[in-house]
């Protein structure tokens, strides 16, 4: 029994006294208890009978410790205090690994029926989550393509929580649709249509990328939206560099189109896929039958950071009547430079164009948009009409119900965080920033070149990417037998274990199998925390500081 507004225990203790004498049983009663079961389980049976709980406004006001808005100003104090929105000083820890056995007892995951009795209980909670997390906004996280944000990217998330409103329609959430057409129509232009497009923001890169295939499908036969590529008499088939991002991959078999018809192209040395290795590619598709209809270009590759030949791959698409689309998830910042925006000359030619803000960008997770030039399509491609939702007939322009183009009901209002970020920065920082860190890749490649034990695996790469190996003294002067690349593969993985361990670094590392490369150090450099000339030495200070003393015996086995 649970009882709304303000009703005194004795009242709610008679009552519940009385449902058990008229009923012989206690399944009336609300217990609170927690029975020594499962730990982590929550048991909807009691073997005790507890007072009911007076519930005011949904809360338990006899047991939570905190007063209307404490919490969240608890948060803040936490936010404040381990600095999560970008100024953490350097010699602070990444990470406070623990391994996830370890981490399971430390965060006490078990839940129970009463809930939190203390406010020192919930103080430690909500602590211990962000002890035990990682710090993306560390100076030296360089884990991932994506990195921290600052007080104003924190400040439009917050806002954009507490809203706590959807915007698959204007009714339920004007601001953020107006916000995200506007930022939309100015992001068509930026990328290169002058005469207009569409866009939608997507919660992440993966499902933007599948949207350019959902729509190059349908622009090739509306039918299949109806029929399914059941009635399709051959093969769709899907190109893509062989340093493409893995959701290409992911896409074709969530959409049915089959792994069987993704065709990876040969890329060159810089990982660069050209018009001429596509062209052949797409001719020997033909000649087995199949359907050409789709080219994902890349705009900054993950490991290598590769802008493809975009000029050459769209005079391909428009001979063959492909659809092309550029995957500018990691790359597409650089259209906010002035001098680094050539890398994406040719791209204005695409069909669609995918770009994730919140990698180098670093707005805040998750913060990614598709954009096409073709208005209407993705409403085309899309809608299916429910008019629960998007009446025909409501008193305000329903154009603005945006839901029906998504393929998602529930949405959140993205936008709203890089809007806020343009407005209150200016264009100005974010450029400023973007050539920072370019600057800081070009400075870290000069040092690997002239320090000895360090060599690049690529020089020149075109973005952020900086790829390289450290070889230990021990491996040092000796003949590059096999034996010696298998050795040296096991220093990456090796140095990485005690850089985590000790929290100092966090780096990728990887192999590149398709181009016989043994395991390597892949950094980037995304736009904040500002990366300088300092960090870039820190980060090769502590690779040889961890290395240096690595043995051939514990490299043989």
């Amino acid at each position: 029994m649970l009882v709304i507004g303000r009703v005194s225990r004795r009242m709610l203790e008679a009552s519940a006294v009385n449902n058990r004498h008229i009923h012989g049983t206690t399944r009336f009663t609300l217990s609170m208890s927690n029975p020594q079961k499962t730990p982590g389980i929550m048991s909807s049976h009691s073997t005790t009978v507890k007072p009911v709980p007076v519930i005011e406004n949904g809360v338990n006001s006899d047991t939570v410790p905190y007063s209307d808005g404490e919490l969240l100003q608890k948060v803040l104090d936490i936010v404040k205090k381990e600095k999560l929105y970008g100024k953490i000083e350097d010699d602070k820890s990444v990470v406070d690994f623990k391994h996830p056995e370890e981490l399971r007892k430390l965060l006490d995951l078990t839940m129970c029926r009463e809930g939190c009795q203390s406010r020192a209980e919930v103080d430690e909670v909500l602590e211990r989550v962000v002890r035990h997390s990682v710090r993306t906004q560390h100076p030296h996280f360089y884990n991932q393509l994506y990195g921290g944000i600052d007080e104003v990217g924190l400040a439009g998330a917050w806002i954009l929580e507490a809203l706590n409103t959807n915007q698959h329609t204007y009714e339920v959430g004007p601001a953020l649709v107006i916000t995200e057409f506007c930022v939309i129509e100015q992001m068509v232009k930026l990328f290169g249509w002058t005469d207009g497009g569409d866009g939608i923001f997507c919660p992440g890169g993966s499902i933007a990328n599948m949207y350019s295939m959902v729509l190059a499908r349908h622009k090739l036969n509306p039918a299949f939206k109806r029929t399914g590529m059941t009635a399709n008499d051959s093969p769709l088939v899907i190109f893509t560099s062989d340093q493409s991002h893995y959701s290409i991959s992911k896409g074709a078999f969530w959409l049915g189109f089959g792994l069987d018809n993704v065709v990876p192209v040969a890329s060159d040395d810089q990982g660069i896929m050209h018009g001429a290795a596509l062209r052949d590619a797409v001719r020997k598709a033909r000649e087995e039958g199949k359907k050409p209809f789709y080219v994902n270009a890349t705009a900054g590759t993950t490991v290598f950071g590769a802008y493809d030949n975009f000029n050459e791959i769209a005079d391909v698409c428009k001979e063959e009547g492909l659809w092309m689309h550029v995957d500018a998830c990691w790359g597409g910042a650089v259209v906010l430079s002035t001098k680094h925006k050539s890398l994406m000359d040719g791209s204005g030619r695409a069909d669609s164009i995918s770009w994730n803000p919140h990698k180098m960008l670093c707005a805040p997770l998750q913060c990614s948009m598709f954009l096409t030039k073709h208005r209407g399509l993705l409403h085309e491609a899309n809608c299916v009409g429910a008019t629960y939702l998007f009446q025909q007939d409501k008193f305000y322009d329903v154009s603005y119900d945006t839901g029906d183009k998504s393929i998602q009901c529930g949405r959140k209002g993205d936008a709203l965080k890089l809007w806020l970020m343009f407005k209150i920065h200016g264009m100005d920082v974010i450029e400023l920033r973007i050539n920072a860190a370019f600057e800081a890749s070009k400075y870290l490649e000069s040092e690997v070149k002239r320090r000895e034990g360090f060599e690049l695996v690529r020089e020149g790469l075109q973005c952020t990417n900086v790829c390289f190996w450290y070889i230990p003294p021990a491996l040092r002067g000796h003949t590059r037998t096999p034996q010696w690349w298998q050795m040296l593969h096991k220093v990456a993985p090796l140095i990485k274990e005690r850089l985590v361990l000790e929290g100092t670094l966090l780096i990728g590392y990887q192999p590149m199998t398709g181009k016989n490369l043994v395991n390597f150090f892949r950094m980037i450099n995304t736009s904040f925390p500002v990366p300088t000339q300092a960090h870039m030495n820190f980060v090769l200070d502590e690779i040889e500081r961890r290395g240096q003393d690595i043995e051939v015996q514990s490299l043989e086995s």
